[in-house]
Parts: C-alpha cells; sequence; structure tokens
C-alpha cells in the first residue's frame, strides 16, 4: 500500500498519467480487498494514525494534486468544480458517519435479554451495517465511483467524467444517510434507558424469579456455562441466566430458560430487589465478586467439572455461600487444600449432566471393515489444555500426546477418536503445533486404510438431522441484524422447545455415527459432538489430569491418564485421586499394549473393582439420582435466603418503632425545656 502511494505521488508529480491512474486504482483495490479479507492488518495501520479516511484523503488528494499538473485541465472552470464536489463528499461522509454514531447508541440498551418477550421496548429491525457500522467500506465503496470518474477525467482531460462519479457517490451517501437517519425518528428508535431499567423491573416482577445460574467468561468458555442449562431447566421454581456480556447472549446453547446480561454493576444491582434467592457459579471471574455484593441472594459454586488439578481447589471458593462437588472426593480435596472453605459449606450433588453417558456394556464389538470376526477398539484421546500457568504437566499433549498417537495408529485393530480441549494451545504456542502435528498423524494414517463407507443415505440423513438441529438451536440472523434485532426475533420461546432439542441431539448423533467408516480414525472438535456423546462410542479413555476422567468414571470403562508431570507412578497416584483405578501412561506411551489388553480381555482388567469404588468416591451414591440431590440443594439454599430475609425484615421493624420513640421523646424534652432564645439559637 505504501508503495502504491510513493508511485501515485510520482504519477501526481510528473506527471505521469499512466502512473496515476494505475497506482491510485491499485491501491483503491487493495484497500477494498484488505477490507473484506484482512481487516486485522488495516487495524495496525490505525494504530499509526493512517486510518482508512487518512488513506483515501491522501489517495484523493495525490489524484487532485496531479490534475492540476496534466495539462488541458483548466485549474479555474473544471477542477474547482471538481475539488468543492469532492469536499463535499467528504462532508457527506462525515455527516454519515455522525448519524451511524448516534444510530449505534439509541439502539444500546443497558442490558440484553433472550427467551423474554420484550416487544414492550419498541424493538426494530437494524438499519443497513453498510452504513451503520462498516464505516471501512462505506467509504471506500462510495469513494470508488468518485475515484474513478476523477481517474477518468485524468486520462481524457474532460472534467464531465469526474463530475458524473462525484455526483454518484454523493446521491448514495446523501440517500444513506437520511436513510440511516429515519432510525432516530420516535417510530424506529428504541425505548431509553430509565424506561428500559423500569420494563426490567416490571419484567423480575412479573416472572419472580427463583434460581438463577451466574456467569461471566471470555469467548471460548461458554461451554463451562451450557454444560448447566439442562439441570438448570429441570430445577423446581423459575430459573433465570445472569451473563455480563454482551457477545455471551449468542453463544448460550439452545435453551427455554429467560437470560438477561447486564453489563453494568448498577444495573447489576437492581436484582437486589428481585425475589431472586439463589445463584448458581459455574465458573470464577473477576465480575464474580460483583454480583456477591447482594446480600439477599445466596451463592453456590458448582464449577464446571471436577479435577485433582488445584484450579478445583481455588481459595476464591470460600467467597460462595456454599460449595456444591460431586462427591467426597472433593470434600477431601478441599480439606488437604486448607484455602479457607469449612466442611460444613461444602455440599455433595453429584453430577446431573452425566445421565446421558451409558454403561460399561462388556467388550466392544463391530465389524473390522469386512474383515471377518476382528473387531476394532475405538480409544478417545481428549488431553486436556495447558491451563493459565502453561504447566507441561497439565496437558499430555506436549510432551506425550504424539508418542500416544503414533502408538494408537500403529495397531491395526484401534479406531482413533482424537477430542483436543477447544483452548489448546491458547497460553502455550508449543500445545498448539503438538496439536496440528497430531492432527496431521491422524490424516496420513487415514490414506493407509481402506474399507466399506455408508451409502450416500447416510449422508443424507445426516444433512437432514443437522438441518433439523440447527433450526431448533439457532436463529437465522440478517447480516445486517444487529443486538436489537436479535432480541426481538429471541424473544418468548413457543412450546416446550427444550424437549425438541434433545430428541434432535439425539437424532443427529446417531445419525452422526452412522455417517462415519467404522475403521476410519476420526477428530473431533467443535462443539458437535459432544465429549459424551463420545464416552459412548469410545472403549477406553486417554486423557490428563481433568475432568474428563471423573466424568468418563460414571461409566466404569477402562481409561489411562498420561503422566508428565515428573512424578514416579507411586507419587502420582498418591498425589491425583482420580488415577488410582486409571492405566498410567509415560510420555513414551509406556502401558499402551497392557491397557489395550485390559480392553480386549475382562479377564486381564484387574481394574473394574477400583473403578466402580472410585465412581461412587468422585461422583457419589446413584441413589437418589444426582439431579434429586441437586433440586434438595437448591430448595435447601433458597429457605436459608428465606430466613435471613425474614429475620432481616423483623430487625427492621424492631428498629423502625425504636427510632420513632427516640424522636417523640426528643421532641416531649423540647416542649418541657421550652423554645430557645434568638440569642441563643445563634449560639448554638
Amino acid at each position: 500500500m505504501l508503495v502504491f502511494f510513493a508511485t501515485q505521488l510520482v504519477g501526481a508529480v510528473l506527471p505521469n498519467v499512466p502512473l496515476l491512474i494505475a497506482a491510485s486504482a491499485c491501491g483503491l483495490a487493495l484497500d477494498l480487498f484488505l477490507q473484506h479479507k484482512q481487516p486485522g492488518l488495516l487495524s495496525l495501520l490505525g494504530k499509526i494514525r493512517l486510518d482508512v479516511t487518512v488513506r483515501q484523503l491522501f489517495r484523493d488528494m495525490l489524484i487532485m494534486v496531479g490534475l492540476l499538473r496534466v495539462e488541458g485541465i483548466n485549474p479555474l472552470h473544471e477542477q474547482a468544480p471538481l475539488t468543492v464536489g469532492l469536499l463535499l463528499f467528504y462532508l457527506v461522509h462525515f455527516a454519515c458517519q455522525a448519524a451511524a454514531i448516534l444510530v449505534r447508541r439509541s439502539r444500546q440498551l443497558p442490558f440484553v435479554t433472550r427467551n423474554i418477550d420484550a416487544s414492550a421496548l419498541r424493538l426494530s429491525d437494524a438499519p443497513p451495517r453498510l452504513f451503520a457500522r462498516q464505516h471501512g467500506r462505506r467509504l471506500l465503496r462510495l469513494a470508488a465511483p468518485v475515484t474513478a470518474g476523477l481517474l477518468v477525467t485524468a486520462g481524457t482531460k474532460d472534467a464531465v467524467w469526474g463530475g458524473a462519479g462525484l455526483v454518484i457517490g454523493l446521491l448514495i451517501g446523501i440517500g444513506g444517510t437520511a436513510h440511516l437517519a429515519t432510525w432516530l425518528l420516535p417510530r424506529k428508535r428504541v425505548a431509553h434507558e430509565a424506561a428500559a431499567l423500569r420494563w426490567l423491573d416490571k419484567w423480575l416482577a412479573d416472572y419472580q424469579p427463583t434460581v438463577g445460574m451466574y456467569f461471566s467468561g471470555g469467548n471460548s468458555s461458554a461451554y463451562q456455562a451450557n454444560m448447566w442449562l439442562s439441570t438448570l431447566a429441570a430445577l423446581d421454581g423459575k430459573p433465570i441466566i445472569v451473563l455480563r456480556e454482551r457477545f455471551m447472549v449468542q453463544k448460550i446453547d439452545a435453551t427455554d430458560v429467560p437470560v438477561v446480561c447486564l453489563p453494568k454493576v448498577a444495573h447489576l444491582m437492581r436484582l437486589e430487589h428481585s425475589t431472586l434467592k439463589v445463584l448458581l457459579h459455574p465458573a470464577n471471574s473477576g465480575k464474580t465478586s460483583q454480583v456477591l455484593r447482594i446480600p439477599s441472594i445466596k451463592h453456590a459454586f458448582i464449577n464446571h467439572g471436577e479435577s485433582d488439578k488445584l484450579s478445583s481447589c481455588n481459595p476464591y471458593a470460600k467467597a460462595y455461600d456454599e460449595v456444591w462437588v460431586a462427591g467426597p472426593a472433593a470434600r477431601e480435596r478441599y480439606q488437604l487444600a486448607d484455602i479457607g472453605v469449612e466442611d460444613k459449606d461444602v455440599v455433595e450433588v453429584g453430577r446431573p449432566q452425566l445421565a446421558p453417558i451409558r454403561p460399561y456394556a462388556g467388550v466392544p464389538t463391530g465389524a473390522l471393515g469386512g474383515a471377518g470376526t476382528d473387531h476394532f477398539t475405538t480409544v478417545l484421546y481428549a488431553p486436556t489444555w495447558e491451563g493459565w500457568d502453561g504447566n507441561p504437566g497439565n496437558t499430555s499433549v506436549i510432551l506425550a500426546g504424539e508418542n500416544i498417537v503414533r502408538e494408537l495408529l500403529t495397531d491395526p485393530k484401534v479406531r482413533l477418536l482424537y477430542k483436543p480441549h477447544p483452548m489448546t494451545g491458547s497460553v502455550d504456542p508449543r500445545a498448539g503445533r503438538a496439536n496440528d502435528r497430531i492432527r496431521a498423524m491422524i490424516t496420513e494414517a487415514n490414506t493407509k486404510r481402506s474399507g466399506d463407507r455408508p451409502g450416500p443415505e447416510a449422508a443424507a440423513e445426516l444433512a437432514r438431522r443437522t438441518d433439523e438441529l440447527n433450526r431448533l438451536t439457532s436463529t437465522a440472523f440478517r447480516p445486517s441484524a444487529d443486538e436489537i434485532e436479535r432480541m426481538k426475533l429471541q424473544g418468548a420461546p413457543e412450546g416446550d422447545r427444550a424437549a425438541a432439542v434433545a430428541a434432535a441431539t439425539t437424532a443427529w448423533e446417531s445419525a452422526y455415527w452412522a455417517s462415519l467408516p467404522v475403521w476410519e480414525h476420526q477428530i473431533v472438535t467443535g462443539p458437535r459432538p459432544a465429549i459424551f456423546t463420545c464416552f459412548n462410542q469410545a472403549d477406553v479413555l486417554i486423557s490428563d489430569v481433568s475432568s474428563v476422567v471423573s466424568d468418563y468414571l460414571t461409566s466404569e470403562k477402562p481409561y489411562a491418564v498420561a503422566n508428565t508431570s515428573g512424578m514416579t507412578e507411586e507419587e502420582f497416584r498418591a498425589g491425583f485421586p482420580t488415577v488410582r483405578a486409571a492405566t498410567i501412561l509415560t510420555p513414551e506411551a509406556e502401558g499402551m499394549a497392557g491397557l489395550l489388553e485390559a480392553v480386549r480381555d475382562p479377564e486381564k482388567d484387574t481394574l473394574a473393582a477400583a473403578r466402580s469404588e472410585l465412581k461412587v468416591h468422585l461422583l457419589g451414591p446413584s441413589d437418589p439420582p444426582s439431579l434429586v440431590r441437586f433440586n434438595q440443594a437448591t430448595q435447601a439454599l433458597c429457605d436459608k435466603a428465606d430466613e435471613r430475609r425474614a429475620r432481616m425484615a423483623t430487625r427492621l421493624s424492631d428498629e423502625i418503632p425504636s427510632q420513632r420513640e427516640a424522636r417523640d421523646a426528643a421532641e416531649e424534652m423540647e416542649l418541657e425545656s421550652g423554645s430557645p432564645e434568638p440569642e441563643e439559637t445563634a449560639t448554638v
């Protein structure tokens, strides 16, 4: 781009009309291309104040300089009108930008909702995004006919072409600005902040929520909340989801539970005057402390999975009223960690979302691509990520991942399912590079295998199920749709959508696995299929010290854990209870042969009893069901919130008469002593 600017300058000064035309056209074309394909690259130019407005203004200025120096163009009678027209074009551009800013501000409510009928807020469709939100693209597209006309004028020495280009640019700019300004009129303008907050207070009073889930996090952390959606929806009372980041509203999976996003702390405090009694917290965040200030709400930390890692015993947990864990192992973990969480505040509730995981059904079966009586052993390798501290012992991907996968790929009777953590490589680039190499190994291994593939009817069934699931779980938005329009489209749900989504998800999962060859290794990424579905497909799991191991234990199937901590096997088993019933793999993948033998021959599976015992230790008893215990814990905490509110109401009623009596006594004393003289009053 800088080369084009320099060439354009040379063409304007010499003057060299072909060079000026070529450099100007190529510079504008490059800017348009980068606006669409590499906007992040252009942001670097913005940091040095060479943003799109400066670039286009400089480009047009050089063209005007070239026109001054080209013979045959009268500066006074021909170029002067072009200069005035160009100035008007930029005035229109700035007017459009001002209108866009006003419209965007007027269309931002102090909160965002989903699954709530907010039509009373006068929600309307969004204006065209080219004029409302795409500042750079708008300027360059409107400038295209202007620049083209000026360049034709430079080549033909006829100012009519430049005037025509300016007229086109001005008409489109003025028309677009006028159309955009209509969103500032009352019929298209959404409710102002005060009215919107009054509406929110009224909705809370009408809906009367009792229990909610509070969540705040980054772009890739939504899975931590999504795993609790079905549990929240099944609780007694009126559930609600409270978010803090606007973008997170669309990251939450399909649910019928009302969603309210309150970005500002001042607006969050309005929950104190609602009927909300309990908030469940699946994750810690910096913004969690803000909602903990509300004394009328009880708070329980439910976590987004339990493991033996230190993150499962964060000292922040003592800020909550209660800490809910799956089973006795987590209770013991908190006491051993000695971080200030009292044992009386720990409540065992199990893991209600593990219900879809099927129990162990014996030796795996399945045809090996026409190889007679041979069977595949499906191995799920699901390593965790490197964690915020980047400790190589957190994930096996860096030190052991390639060795584990290489060992599995050499066994012709193994089918590998590789599902890395979605945040792999986000902290330590080595994990990301190792993940890429593992995926390349799996892809190459598939080229060396062959066998029967499902027919086209399987792919057609998957496509049909995908369309059905997408229709239920996502809302199709126009490219121009903004936050307000999405709120309008995502109003109160119709019917029991949650049940329909569950049925569609089950059907999609069956179609997905049926569409894949039984002999082919798979790389599973993204939210579908979910990790629990992979559990049901797998005969054995290989993972790290993470919540994946605890969840998988509900099936009681064999599993292995990679030891990349540097500890001996004895120290590793003693330090991490979740691995006590696991086969331990070294960074070199030693122990793999024994693991596969134990899966294929039950007589060699010496850890079956240990897995059954460890399951109860980690996840608690199966009777009563986990969802029942979770609901009981919720109602018990709601009762505590009611008791506190009753105590506060009693205390307040006791204090008010006392204050009134004190005031009456003071008035009586004043009457008995008489009114003070003016001098005494002045002295006082």
